[in-house]
């Protein structure tokens, strides 16, 4: 196992307040508790951080982040705080004030606030995938259910295949295609500053199960994220449930 407590790593949880489609999403009760809780505790359990705090510009979600045992050393500015403001954009504001404070890190995890599926394992093998591997970047995908090459576009109300060439090949014969879990991204702090968070080369992925993702953007995806929540639980300990 590499161990890199001392190599000065971050934990940012990325935590706005103002959610329109789910109210006070971030820290919205999921199965027990506020979701944002998750990220918190896998991030605090991995012990691989020196520091984990979230950026927010809620005092309410700052309270329930401290209450969980994250800092929150500062607010997030009005400018990282609105509809157009990039997670790099935030990234890099929490990186530079940490900067003007004397702190620096070579290692940083960023983690979304509504990822109930990550886990301090998770991290572990992320982080050690990011030193042995000569990576710039480690991020958690999925594989698409079905193969994207075999879909569809509507032209003048009528579907056309997208690719026509793929329509006699067989799913197992297609390329296998991943899509981003949505989750947590771990970086060389040095290479994200060098790309101003745009990094597109070096990135390794940590393959999750597709049971184990779910993008939450209205009440029947937190329902099916739920489900599958407690399907993960469920398999590791036998009996638990929401």
């Amino acid at each position: 196992m590499v161990s890199i407590m001392d190599d000065q790593t971050i934990a940012i949880i990325t935590a706005r307040g103002g959610s329109k489609r789910i109210p006070k999403k971030n820290i919205k009760d999921f199965c027990g508790k506020p979701i944002l809780a998750y990220s918190i505790e896998a991030a605090l359990k991995s012990e691989l951080f020196q520091e984990v705090m979230v950026s927010t510009d809620s005092e309410e979600i700052a309270e329930v982040a401290r209450q969980y045992g994250a800092k929150v050393p500062f607010m997030r500015s009005e400018k990282t705080s609105d509809d157009y403001a990039t997670t790099a954009d935030v990234l890099m504001e929490v990186l530079e004030e940490y900067a003007k404070r004397g702190k620096t890190f070579k290692y940083m995890a960023c983690i979304y606030p509504t990822a109930p599926f990550v886990t301090a394992q998770k991290l572990t093998q992320g982080m050690e995938m990011l030193k042995a591997d000569n990576a710039k970047m480690v991020m958690p995908v999925v594989q698409f259910s079905y193969p994207p090459q075999r879909g569809y576009v509507i032209q003048e109300q009528q579907l056309v295949m997208k690719w026509k060439e793929n329509v006699r090949k067989r799913s197992q014969d297609l390329e296998k295609l991943y899509h981003d879990s949505g989750q947590f991204y771990l970086y060389k702090i040095d290479e994200y500053m060098k790309y101003r968070g745009l990094v597109m080369e070096g990135i390794v992925p940590v393959i999750v199960n597709e049971l184990e993702v779910q993008d939450i953007d209205d009440e029947t995806d937190w329902k099916l994220a739920e489900i599958k929540y407690n399907l993960m639980i469920r398999s590791q300990n036998g009996n638990n449930k929401c």
